[in-house]
């Protein structure tokens, strides 16, 4: 059974930092693209990036100077290091297995980012 689990979700500070990690489960991590969305309320899931098995990333331009996105592939972890938080950055951020259609893939129970003075 795949089991994804986000954690490290917060409230900061526009400019502030956070590092989200997902822990994987059930299924082989290291040969599996990995992607982080998120939904803020009322709207439709964003991508938010992809990253291969061997570390290559991809993301929108409206992260890519400020996300990056590390895995671990002896832990079977993947994070989302978000600097220079905005407030549009706020929503629930989610962690999937593969890369294509965002509601199509399997996606662990969320963690909250909140941006806000």
């Amino acid at each position: 059974e795949v089991q994804l689990v986000e954690s490290g979700g917060g409230v900061v500070q526009p400019g502030g930092s956070l590092r989200l990690s997902c822990a994987a489960s059930g299924f082989p991590f290291s040969s599996n693209a990995m992607t982080w969305v998120r939904q803020a309320p009322g709207k439709e899931l964003e991508w938010v990036s992809s990253i291969q098995p061997d570390g290559r990333a991809r993301m929108p331009d409206s992260v890519k100077d400020r996300f990056t996105v590390p895995r671990d592939n002896d832990k079977n972890r993947v994070f989302l290091q978000m600097d220079n938080l905005r407030t549009e950055d706020t929503a629930m951020y989610y962690c999937a297995r593969g890369v294509g259609s965002l509601r199509a893939l399997p996606r662990g129970q969320g963690t909250q980012v909140t941006v806000s003075t």
